[in-house]
């Protein structure tokens, strides 16, 4: 077994991290077997490494060594790349072509974002993994590969599997062993280490002197987070060498390169809490509406019973709870004359003119449910991306109502 310091000098890993350590250690010992590899970590902190390392330090060494990013093949031509068509097979399909399992025969094969599969692919490719088998696409006749296999993650599988988008039985072939790469805010030693390798190097690419940190530099560097991890630490090393003249950066000029997790970065949203918050506002506005209309029918049973009566005393008298309740929240003093003044009705055109104010008042209420129904649908759909099915099931209706409504006013 080759020693670890030879392996991090050989591959340009850099860091002491103990944790960065035991994954190097595991990938030396599993690398003469044949098992299958899970690496999992966050995006960059150089899960690509591994596989590196296990294929030159196994016999598969001398064979083809292919990585594959899953996440960025369309998921129409996934099964193309890794297995590879028949002529004709679909549209485009001018050749005859080898996938990448056939072309990595005897050697290794990296699938790097493995949880971005379709369900589909994941299928053929278990069948790689339990005997080595997979089918052109287009054919019928089965083909034999000897593949090592290491693939690679950023997220949560188990999560993935409860959610049914990635298939259990694949994960237990792929994590035979699994190496897990910390992030590198756990790895707080290695972080100025990093640094001085990433300036070293871009010193030397843009032919200038070696950016050097400050002692109160190198504490804010340490205590920044690192949402991107050893991906973002190079990006900031190269901004800092070619921006500053100042060929020694102090606290406050670096902080300057350090972006704001509290403004720059997307913020993480729980979907379940969203989704609740929405079902309360809709829930509050659908409630004062619905109010809005029962106090507009009382009004207007109120001022029927005035027109078909001639006695404004009695039916006051009749409907002392109509009234109290359709104004409830005014003082009483100012309750009793506003009653005398709505409800009582005449045949002079002032009496005329408040009978039609109380129609209109009606239209006005149909007209803002509208609007608010409206809303409320525009809302949805912008929330959910323009899925009608997700939108409807927010909004509480079927997809049928939800069409007619969209239809109806023309969304």
């Amino acid at each position: 077994m080759e020693n670890l310091q030879n392996i991090k000098q050989r591959f340009e890993i850099i860091g002491n991290d103990m944790h960065l350590n035991r994954a190097l250690e595991k990938a030396i010992r599993v690398a003469p077997t044949d098992i299958s590899v899970l690496v999992t970590g966050e995006s960059g902190v150089g899960k690509e490494s591994i596989p590196k390392i296990i294929h030159h330090l196994s016999h598969r060494k001398h064979a083809k060594y292919i990585a594959v990013n899953c996440g960025a093949i369309p998921e129409g031509t996934i099964d193309s790349e890794l297995f590879g068509h028949e002529k004709g097979a679909f549209t485009g399909a001018t050749t005859t072509r080898k996938g990448y399992f056939e072309v990595a025969d005897g050697g290794t094969i990296f699938l790097d974002e493995v949880g971005e599969l379709p369900l589909t692919t994941q299928v053929r490719l278990l069948r790689v993994l339990e005997n080595g088998e997979f089918i052109k696409v287009g054919s019928s006749n089965v083909q034999k590969t000897n593949v090592r296999m290491v693939a690679a993650t950023n997220i949560n599988l188990h999560e993935a599997i409860s959610k049914g988008k990635f298939r259990e039985d694949l994960y237990y072939r792929l994590s035979t062993i699994e190496i897990h790469l910390p992030p590198l805010r756990e790895r707080i030693g290695d972080i100025h280490l990093l640094f001085r390798k990433f300036a070293s190097d871009f010193a030397q690419k843009y032919k200038m002197p070696t950016i050097r940190l400050s002692d109160d530099a190198i504490k804010t560097l340490e205590n920044y987070g690192f949402p991107g991890n050893i991906r973002q630490l190079k990006n900031i090393a190269e901004q800092v060498s070619i921006v500053e003249e100042n060929r020694v950066v102090n606290s406050e000029r670096l902080a300057q390169y350090l972006p704001s997790k509290g403004t720059n970065l997307p913020s993480v949203i729980s979907h379940e809490k969203s989704s609740s918050d929405f079902a309360s506002e809709r829930e509050i506005m659908y409630k004062v509406l619905f109010d809005m209309r029962n106090d507009i029918n009382d009004l207007k049973k109120l001022t029927l019973e005035l027109m078909q009566s001639n006695d404004t005393s009695k039916v006051k008298e009749e409907n002392k709870h109509l009234i109290q309740k359709i104004y409830s929240r005014d003082s009483k003093k100012h309750e009793e004359e506003n009653k005398v003044e709505v409800v009582r009705i005449s045949d002079n055109d002032e009496d005329s003119h408040n009978f039609e104010y109380a129609e209109t008042i009606d239209e006005d209420e149909s007209l803002l449910l509208e609007d608010k129904e409206i809303e409320l649908i525009k809302k949805s759909l912008e929330r959910n991306n323009g899925k009608r099915k997700l939108a409807a099931k927010e909004l509480g209706i079927s997809e049928r109502t939800l069409y007619r409504k969209i239809k109806q006013y023309n969304l």
